[in-house]
This record gives structure tokens, sequence and C-alpha cells, in this order.
């Protein structure tokens, strides 16, 4: 089958209005069919998900998201949208969303903080994105290292993007795309092995039921150590299928799974250095790269589980209805040594061990129901989406019964030395043992001691792209959130439950002028809001209802939603025949009522925060033979009021975890048919992990490479060189104590079977 090949659903995503047209002017309809450009019904269900390319052979460039509340091609979208395709992901032997968001300049990852979960933490534009992912368009919640076995496309959305998604993405969100069943037969498997104790297996089948049904089945199992990192390694399996009815017909439905387990050992990086006389700032220590501060018997486990009930009826050609209904349950366990300063013992040249526990899980029932279509009224057209959203989410975390004795070791300082004399609490800084014989003197069980968060939202959002004439179109969005949660705090604090309601209305407006059929114009304003408790306790808490430490900050649950902004002028290309895709564009994305803490302890809605940069954008090929996908970000970020007392003196410093510049460059090219190279340079340049300023890691160029070769239509191999050069960085900076140091050099080797 052709890449050329959309869904039903991909081709009314080209077709949409707006909500008053859709439901007070039904007639408008009657004639649709007459205006739509589409293929036909049958033709039209095969393939899932949505996508549109414009070549078969240049599947690096992307014409179209799979989110139907994107109502205009990315080219006439009036905001930056990356989509980073199945093809990069594979040809860079990705297996994580860590991997694949290192194509978009822009996204740095935080660290783990204390006992917040510990998974993908992704900051896009200088804001904290961990609540903002999406699956399928529908918010995953859930803390967890993602996989990409079952993933057929990821899309980063950049800016404000409340109409988008709701609550949060205040810098933007990421939309994970799952693999469904289509009417095709296929067969495939991938076998890698590699230096680090690499092992690898995914397995893509795909069988016809029938004329109008379809299997889909997607499978993982993954073994690896960390390359240049003692004891850390990382194993995992899942699975996900499918189970579509209906397709080419005018009504289809489609059943989905997906289920991760995962079992690793937690990373506590390198510690900071202490404070020298006349330094200002501070990074990693210069330690040998294989120091693990941490102990053998760290763990973290996680479960991931989601089900998924789809439902499309075409009414015709131009206006479907879809309904999604979806429940995921996560959890996560963990027992995680964190090498902690605090007290001064690196500039002894020793390391206490800070034990971080947790046991958490959360669950969310979501149902959305859409409208979209296309519809003319008078001169203009018009394509929309409109829809309804409802969901409840639940959350609880505990911390384990995890006892490692007082001794010398107690309140962080280790009066006398490392090992024994410690109780093993305190390990040496230039030889640290992860296989002290340290016991554990509790339960390890969950301590008793709970909180519970719960967050009902009830939606409704309407987009419309209207055509004017040929050279200009609008783009507009609204939503609007009835936000209502709720946060019952521990047992020992007198499990008081502490509520908070707000609206929550946001939205995207945005006009683009085509000069050419190939290019637009645009310019676009957009609104989002971060409203109390938004993370479930599933992050970095940064409006939380709680009280602060020491019981300041008692106001917390009468502050109203943080409210973003994003400003943006840009401009798209499809050149070289429509053959490559260029972005470019300059925002500013301001904060105007910040959480902050007064002098009296108290917080208020007064801080402001602002960023402005630079974006540009390469997808797609040069040549028939020459592909190539990447970018470069320029951000200045600046906290232009950050409070009053000590946290005064951060005012105008930069945000945490925000280089200035980053970039990045994947390109491949075919000598001969058979053989495919690669190669990709990504730069990151340094990034504090801290408001203050204070702690900083070092900007870095990293190095990949790769060799493809088909021995015939079925059976090709894959050669990986990952971190070519076997550069020592750092690729997450905590705020205190440690920065996360990164994979040192590794190779993969893929064996890829296809029938």
């Amino acid at each position: 089958m052709s890449d050329q090949q959309i869904s039903s659903s991909s081709s009314n995503l080209r077709v949409g209005g707006s909500l008053a047209m859709a439901l007070a002017t039904p007639s408008l309809f009657l004639g649709a069919s007459a205006i739509a450009q589409t293929p036909s019904t049958d033709q039209a269900s095969q393939l899932a998900p949505i996508k549109v390319r414009g070549e078969s052979n240049n599947a690096y460039d992307v014409k179209q998201s799979a989110s139907q509340k994107f109502t205009a091609p990315l080219l006439d979208t009036p905001k930056s949208v990356q989509v980073i395709p199945q093809e990069v992901i594979r040809d860079q032997a990705a297996s994580s969303l860590t991997d694949v968001l290192r194509n978009t300049p822009g996204i740095t990852f935080g660290a783990g903080e204390g006992g917040n979960p510990l998974g993908d933490r992704p900051f896009i534009r200088g804001y904290d994105a961990q609540a903002s992912t999406f699956v399928d368009g529908m918010r995953d919640i859930g803390a967890t290292s993602r996989e990409v076995f079952n993933l057929e496309q990821v899309e980063v959305i950049k800016g404000s993007d409340g109409a988008y998604g709701g609550r949060g993405g205040a810098g933007g969100s990421i939309n994970l795309i799952s693999k469904t069943a289509k009417l095709d037969n296929f067969s495939n498997a991938s076998l890698g092995i590699g230096t680090d104790n690499y092992y690898r297996g995914t397995v893509d089948g795909n069988w016809m039921l029938s004329d109008t049904s379809a299997f889909r089945l997607n499978g993982m199992y993954h073994k690896a150590d960390v390359a240049g990192r003692n004891v850390v390694d990382n194993k995992r399996w899942g699975i996900a299928p499918t189970l579509s009815f209906g397709l080419g017909t005018p009504t289809r439905v489609t059943l989905g799974y997906y289920h991760l387990d995962t079992d690793d050992t937690p990373d506590g990086g390198i510690p900071y250095e202490f404070e020298k006389p006349r330094v200002n700032v501070l990074g990693p220590v210069d330690v040998d790269r294989n120091n693990f501060y941490g102990l053998t018997s760290d763990y973290r486990k996680t479960t991931s589980d989601m089900v998924t009930l789809g439902v499309e009826h075409d009414f015709n050609d131009a206006l479907t209805l879809r309904n999604t209904t979806r429940y995921t349950h996560s959890d996560q366990r963990y027992v995680w040594t964190q090498p902690d300063d605090s007290k001064g013992n690196v500039a002894n040249g020793l390391v206490w061990r800070r034990a971080n526990t947790r046991d958490s899980a959360v669950k969310s029932v979501a149902n959305q129901t859409e409208l979209v279509g296309k519809a003319v009224t008078g001169s203009l057209k018009h394509s929309f989406n409109v829809g309804v959203e409802l969901s409840q989410e639940k959350g609880h975390k505990d911390s384990l019964d995890i006892a490692r004795g007082t001794g010398s070791g107690a309140n962080n300082v280790c009066n006398f030395g490392a090992g024994a004399a410690s109780g093993y609490n305190c390990t040496s800084l230039y030889n640290p043992n992860p296989r002290d014989p340290w016991v554990n003197t509790g339960t390890g069980g969950p301590m008793g001691n709970r909180t519970q968060s719960e967050t009902i939202t009830k939606s409704i959002y309407g987009f419309d792209t209207i055509e004017f004439n040929k050279q200009w179109q609008a783009g507009l969005g609204l939503r609007v959130d009835d936000y209502s949660t709720k946060f019952t705090n521990t047992p020992a604090s007198g499990s008081q439950t502490i509520r908070r309601h707000d609206t929550l209305v946001n939205y995207q407006l945005g006009l683009v002028y085509k000069p050419a059929d190939n290019g637009s114009v645009y310019i676009s304003y957009a609104t989002s809001s971060t409203p109390a408790n938004s993370t479930l306790g599933e992050g970095s808490e940064g409006q939380s209802l709680t009280p602060g430490r020491g019981g300041v900050g008692t106001n917390a649950a009468d502050m109203a939603p943080e409210k973003n902004k994003t400003y943006e002028i840009g401009t798209k290309w499809d050149l070289f025949q429509d053959t490559l895709s260029f972005t470019a564009a300059v925002f500013r994305t301001e904060t105007t009522n910040a959480r902050v803490t007064m002098a009296n302890g108290d917080y208020a809605m007064a801080g402001k925060k602002q960023v402005d940069g630079l974006e540009l954008g390469l997808s797609g090929a040069i040549t028939p033979k020459w592909h190539v996908f990447g970018g470069y970000t320029y951000l200045h970020s600046n906290l232009k009021n950050n409070g009053q007392g000590s946290a005064s003196s951060n005012d105008g410093n930069d945000f945490p975890n925000t280089p200035r510049s980053s970039f990045s460059l994947w390109s491949t090219y075919q000598p001969i048919s058979k053989l495919t190279l690669g190669a990709g340079a990504y730069f990151v340049d340094s990034q504090f992990g801290d408001t203050a300023n204070k702690l900083e890691i070092p900007s870095y160029w990293r190095f990949d490479a790769m060799a493809a070769y088909k021995f015939s239509k079925n059976v090709s191999a894959q050669l990986n060189i990952l971190n070519l050069t076997d550069k020592t960085y750092y690729d997450k900076a905590y705020p205190a104590h440690y920065a996360n140091i990164a994979p040192g050099r590794s190779a993969i080797l893929n064996l890829n079977l296809a029938y």
C-alpha cells in the first residue's frame, strides 16, 4: 500500500468547520461531497494512524498532523509543530522517547526531584511538560520512561497550547501516535544485539481477518546496560494488540490495549563540586564517569496499562463523528540513592547516600467526542473540529519503609568517613562501592502515609480554519475546561482535604498569508493555563495545593491558575517540488502571574517570566537519495520577577533547563539502492539546574552514525554507533546535589525481517 493512501479520518481532517455551523446549519453539508477533495471511502479507511505524505520514498516529510484538532495541513497551520516520523525513529535505532526527542531542538530533560516520580520530564521552550504528554490526543498523566515500539510518529506542539490540550502546556506538548490495525497482511521483526549487554527484539504483525476487519500485534523485549556507567541497567517488555472492524466502511470500531513493564536501576548521576572561594557557578565534580554512588539494591519498577475503544462514523465524505473512550493505569515503585552534597561532604572526598523512595499509582477514565467536517458559508470555506471531553483522574503516592540506620551517616554528615564506619551510608567520592553490604532494617513496603489526588475535567472545544481566498486563511481555536481538583494530605498531617475549582478559558488565533501554493507566512497568539494540582502528583508540582516547607505558603489553595501566552511569527515552505519542508519562527512566551513566595512566606500570583526565541526546522528529501531532518533553536529566558526576600536575588536569571542554543541534524544517503548511510550531529548549550544559576552543566556536541544494507526484499541489517566519539557529557541538571551523566559510546546491530 502506498504512503499516499490515507485513512478516512485523515481525509476528514481536511474537512472542518465551526461548532455553530455544525449544530445549527446541517443543511450546509448536503452538498459537501462536491467540495471535499478526498479519496473514496474504500480507499480511505485502510491506513491508521492518520498521516499524509507527499512521496512514498520521502517518509521524513510529514504533511499532516495525526490530530484532527489541526484543521489544516502543517504548511498552513499558524503554529510550530514538528512531526518525527517512524522512519527517523527506525533509522536512529531509537528505543525511548528521550532518544526520539533528541531530534527536537528546544527540548531538554529535567532530572528527578526528591520523592517525585522517575520518568520522562521534558522541558519545551523552558517550561516543564512532564504532565503535557498525550497518546493519540488524550492526556497520559502517568510517569514512566516511554517506549517507541508501538509508535507511528511523535508530534511536538510548541508554544502555549491550552486550546489543544487543556491544562498545562505553557511551552507546548507532546502527542504520541500509536500503531493500529489496517487492511493489509505483513509481519515484521527486528532482532538487535550490541555493546553493553544490549539485547532487543520487536515484532509488528498485521493480519486481515476479513474484507473489513484486521488484527495487529506489536511486542517488545529490551535489556541493556548503560554505556559508560557501572551497575545501571534497563529491562522492559511490552505488548500492544489492536482489533479493528468496519475498515473501508462508513462505521469503524477499534479496540486497543497497551502494556509496558519496566525494571531499571535508577541513576543518581555525579555530584556537583563543593563550594570554592570566588567561584559563582559550580559544575559536576571531575571524577571517573563510571562512578556510581547508589547501591546494587536500588530499583525502579513501573507498569503501564491502557485500554482504548474508538468508534467513527462517516455521515458523508465531509462529515465524521468519532468517539474515544480510554482507561489507563500506571504505577511506580522505587528505591533510588542520590549523591547528596548538602553538608560539604564532597569537599572532604565523601558522598552521603540519600535514599529516595516512592510507591504511587494513577488511573484515569476519559471520553472524547469529536465532529469533524467541511462547510461553505457564502464565499468562506471552513474546516472544523468541535468536541467534548470528560475525564476523571485519581492518584496516590506514599514512600517506602527504607531504614538505613543512623550511625555517623546521620543528618547528611559523614563524620567518620566511608564504608562500615558510617553504616555504609557514606561512600568515597573517587572510588564508590555500589556493592557495599548495606541492609535495610525497614519492611520495604509502603509507609502507610499516603497522599491522594483527584481531578475531574469537563471540556468543550472548537477549531476552525477559515479560507477567505487562495491567499488568506485564519486558524481559530477555543477550549473551555471546568476543572475541579482535590488533594488529601497524609494521615500524619491530619488527612486534610483541600479543594480547588477553576474555569480555564484558552484560545488560539492565527492569520496565514500564502504568497504561493507551497508557502505560508503566519502570525499567531495562543494562551494556556496551569492550575493547582495539575500534575496529580505525577511530576514536579509548581502549583501545589499544600503549604510549603515549614508551614509557609498556607494560602496555596487560594492561588488562581498561572496564565501563559505565546506570540509567534513564522513562515513555512515546501521546497524542491514539495519534497523538503522548511520552517522558521520567532516567538515570545510570557507568564505574567507566576506563583512566587512573598517576604512573609505566603504565595502570590505576582511573578513574571519570559522566553524569547528563534526556531528553524528542516525535514524531507534534498534529492531522491538524500534525506535530512533537523533544526536549530535559540532561547533567551528571563526570570523577570521571582518573588520577594531571598527569591528576589534570582530576578533576571535564566530559567533552569533552558540552554541558549540547541541544534540537531540527522541525514541519510543512498549511494546505491541497497545501501543507506546515515549520520547525526547534536549540540546543546550549557544550562543551569537551579533558578539561582549557581549549578550548571556544560555544553556538548554528540555525533551518531548508521549504515544499513538490504540483502533482499525480506532481509536487511542495520548498524548504529551512538555517541561516536565517546563524549562525556551531562544531559540533565538537578537543582541540587547532582547532574545526570549521559551514556558513552555504544554500538547496535539489528537484523530486520519483513514478510
